[in-house]
C-alpha cells in the first residue's frame, strides 16, 4: 500500500517526536508498504543522514517541504503546499499524520489516519482539529493512552464516536550497539541510569535528591539540549553524577545495557520543551518502552497513566513521585537483589516483544480499515 506519513516536525532534530515519527516510517516500510515522509528541513547542526542518526533500517524517501515562518499562517501555506505534492507525487492510498494542517489541506485527496499525543489547544483557527475529526474521509484516530481517548472523546462529544484506536509508544527490539560506550565512573559500582530530555516534569530534580542520597552508586543522565544540561548540571556538584547530554537515537543501544537500574521519574505534569504544553495526563513515555526492550530493571513513578502498561512487581517498581524515600529505597532494594532485578528485566522485555513493537503497532493502526491490510489477530487496544 502507498502511505503518505505527513509530519509538521524537522528531520532530523533533538525532539522525541521525530524518533516516533521516523521509527513508525520504518516499521511501515518492514510491513511492506511503500511509504514516504514529507517534513521539515533539519535542524540538527551536525547530522547530516537523517537515516544514520536515528538508526533506521530502511532509506525511505523523505519530501522536506520548509514552512516559509514560524507562524499558523505559515503552517497553514505549508500545508497547502504538502497537498499539491501529494497530488504531483501521486496521490497515496492512505495518508498517515501528526501534523493536522498538512492533513486538514490534504483531508479530501485519500483516506487519512490522524494520530494525536495531546489534546491541540494550539491551532489557528482553533477549530481546525474538529473539522479534521469531522471530515468524511477520516479513517481512524490514534491515540497513545486510554487516559487520552476518554478525554478526547469528552472534549468532541458532539462528534462522539470518534474512531478512536489505542496504540502505545513502543520500541524495536534490542539492537547491537555499534561501538561499546565507555561510562565514566568508579570501577566496580552499580550505575543507575536515565535517558531522555531534561524538561519540566521529567523528574531531574529527583533524580539529583536521589545521588545525594546514594553517594555509593554512579548515576548517568543521558539526554537533553545543551541549554537544560547546563540548567542541571552547573549546580550540581556530585561527582558521582554524570550528564552525557543528547545522543543520537542511533547510539542509545550503547547505554541501555551498561545500566544496572534505570529511572522514570515523571512527574504528574510533563512539559513540552519551552513549557509549550503539559502531557503528563496522556504521556506514554517511548524511554519507558526502550527500557524495557533492553531488559532494564526499571522504577517509574506510579501514575494513572503509566499503570496502562507497567505494573507494580511485575515489570517495573512503581513508588510515588513526590516520595524520594521511597525511590531511594527502590534503588538499593534493586542493587542488593539480583534475581528480582533479571526477573523484572526478563518480564518487561517479553511484553515489549510480545505487545509493544513498532512492527506490531503499524498493523494495528491499519487493520480493519477496508485497504488491503490483512487482519492482525488478537491486535490489543482498540476502544
Amino acid at each position: 500500500m502507498r502511505i503518505a506519513y505527513l509530519h509538521g516536525g524537522s528531520i532530523p532534530s533533538l525532539w522525541a517526536n521525530n524518533v516516533h515519527v521516523m521509527r513508525m516510517c520504518d516499521a511501515f516500510a518492514a510491513a511492506g508498504h511503500d511509504i514516504a515522509l514529507y517534513a521539515l528541513p533539519g535542524t540538527h547542526p551536525t547530522a547530516d543522514d537523517p537515516y544514520a542518526y536515528y538508526g533506521v533500517r530502511h532509506r525511505f524517501p523523505i519530501r522536506f517541504v520548509p514552512v516559509p515562518d514560524y507562524t499558523p499562517a505559515g503552517y497553514r501555506q505549508r500545508a497547502e503546499r504538502v497537498a499539491d505534492l501529494l497530488v504531483r507525487d501521486g496521490v497515496p492510498d492512505l495518508i498517515y499524520g501528526r501534523d493536522p494542517y498538512s492533513l486538514a489541506a490534504a483531508a479530501d485527496l485519500a483516506p487519512f489516519v490522524y494520530e494525536v499525543h495531546q489534546i491541540r489547544e494550539d491551532l489557528s483557527p482553533p477549530e481546525t482539529e474538529h473539522r479534521l475529526l469531522a471530515a468524511p474521509r477520516l479513517a481512524r484516530l490514534v491515540v497513545i493512552t486510554r487516559a487520552l481517548a476518554r478525554d478526547l472523546d469528552a472534549h468532541y462529544a458532539d462528534l462522539a464516536p470518534l474512531p478512536i484506536l489505542v496504540a502505545p509508544d513502543c520500541a524495536d527490539p534490542p539492537q547491537p550497539a555499534a561501538e561499546r560506550v565507555e561510562l565514566p565512573g568508579r570501577a566496580g559500582v552499580p550505575r543507575v541510569g536515565y535517558v531522555g530530555h531534561l524538561y519540566d516534569g521529567r523528574g531531574i530534580d529527583l533524580i539529583l535528591d536521589l545521588a545525594a542520597r546514594l553517594p555509593g552508586l554512579d548515576f548517568h543522565l543521558v539526554g537533553g539540549t545543551p541549554e537544560d544540561r547546563d540548567r542541571w548540571e552547573q549546580p550540581c556538584g556530585l561527582p558521582h553524577v554524570y550528564f552525557h547530554g543528547h545522543r543520537p537515537p542511533a547510539e542509545l543501544p550503547g547505554y541501555y545495557p551498561r545500566f544496572d537500574v534505570v529511572l522514570a521519574p515523571y512527574a504528574e505534569q510533563v512539559y513540552l520543551t519551552g513549557r509549550l504544553g503539559e502531557t503528563g495526563r496522556w504521556a506514554s513515555p517511548m524511554k519507558v518502552f526502550e527500557y524495557m526492550s533492553y531488559g532494564r530493571a526499571m522504577i517509574a513513578s506510579d501514575l494513572p497513566v503509566l499503570r496502562e502498561v507497567l505494573t507494580d512487581r511485575v515489570n517495573c517498581l512503581l513508588r510515588p513521585a513526590g516520595d524520594p524515600r521511597a525511590w531511594a529505597k527502590a534503588i538499593v532494594e534493586l542493587i542488593s537483589d539480583v534475581r528480582l532485578r533479571r526477573d523484572l528485566g526478563d518480564e518487561a522485555r517479553r511484553q515489549v516483544l510480545d505487545r509493544y513493537t513498532w512492527r506490531r503497532r503499524v498493523d494495528e493502526v491499519l487493520v480493519g480499515l477496508g485497504l488491503d491490510v490483512p487482519d492482525v489477530v488478537g491486535s490489543p487496544g482498540a476502544t
